[in-house]
């Protein structure tokens, strides 16, 4: 697609997409793993292909991220059946910022963690990605491919099977939902004030100070899958959500509370023994807490192992090559 793949042909050129393919995956999908799955199967068929076809592709990159799009495609257009069987609520997958834990990123894209590939940026902030939820899988792919990563209506059309001009209404359409997500909040300072006040009144058990620290109509919303305690429905209300957080601070003695990023968004962690237990996001709006998303799904957390202890999970080559 475009000239993103435009750097050289063969399995070399194939090779050095993975990043960006990466990066495409998880903000269409919201989960880590789910991405480095649909890049993994977007290889193997490159790999699958006889040497001669591979050869007369001129952009590897570009094959690649159609490919891993479709495949993207699939997997969103299958994930009502699948949440639906999800116990609670789903929420994406949250990513730390391995610069915080004085932790190096991997060298190289081929031997890094699939979530340390991934830019941090406004197109991940758990907000936007809430929001690219509420679409249609077309709408996001549409808007993904067009308003994230700048490729033409042109190929999206050859991604999801329709005209450019239909590509074009469905992103304009998904802009649409986006509004509110990009609505302009405070600064990261500003942000980080704010949830710098919260944590102080969390551990303090200060439930009027947490009131006053959060919207009336704040929403909280916990994502367990079955795996880890958490609200089945989100919480709605500040005075709520205040009691809520004291009585988790009562019933989880020894627990710290770390200020950190979670997708490149000022955040809170919960550590318990040292292991990470609790990712929170938040949104924040006229010096309040408006929303907070709080992943607590293990399975959610294994990007976050590093801040629990060395990292060991060893990582896959490219299409299993």
């Amino acid at each position: 697609m475009g000239t993103a793949g435009a750097v050289g042909a063969g399995a070399d050129g194939a090779v050095g997409e993975r990043r960006q393919l990466i990066n495409v995956a998880y903000r269409l999908l919201g989960s880590v793993t789910e991405a480095e799955d649909a890049v993994q199967d977007a290889y193997g068929r490159w790999y699958g292909l006889p040497r001669n076809r591979r050869e007369e592709i001129r952009s590897p990159g570009a094959w690649l991220t159609t490919v891993t799009s479709r495949i993207c495609l699939d997997v969103l257009s299958s994930a009502r059946a699948r949440r639906e069987r999800y116990v609670g609520a789903w929420l994406p997958e949250p990513l730390p910022d391995r610069a915080e834990w004085g932790q190096a990123e991997g060298a190289g894209t081929g031997g890094a963690d699939p979530a340390d590939q991934i830019v941090l940026d406004e197109s991940v902030a758990m907000a936007f990605l809430v929001v690219l939820e509420s679409m249609t899988p077309a709408e996001r792919v549409a808007f993904v491919l067009h308003d994230v990563f700048r490729y033409p209506f042109a190929e999206i059309a050859g991604v999801l099977g329709r005209t450019p001009a239909a590509c074009k209404q469905l992103a304009a359409s998904a802009r649409r939902r986006v509004g509110d997500a990009r609505t302009a909040g405070p600064s990261a300072t500003g942000r980080a004030d704010v949830l710098r006040r919260v944590k102080e009144a969390w551990e303090a058990k200060d439930i009027a100070a947490l009131v006053g620290l959060l919207d009336p109509a704040a929403v909280l919303t916990a994502d367990g899958g079955g795996l880890a305690g958490a609200v089945p429905r989100p919480v709605e209300g500040g005075a709520r959500i205040a009691r809520y957080l004291a009585a988790v601070a009562d019933q989880a003695p020894g627990l710290e509370l770390l200020e950190r990023s979670v997708n490149g968004m000022p955040g809170l962690v919960a550590r318990r023994a040292g292991v990470v237990v609790t990712v929170a996001a938040f949104d924040v709006h006229g010096g309040r807490v408006t929303r907070i998303w709080a992943v607590r799904n293990p399975e959610k957390l294994r990007p976050w192992a590093l801040e629990s202890g060395p990292w060991t999970a060893a990582p896959r080559a490219p299409g299993g090559s």
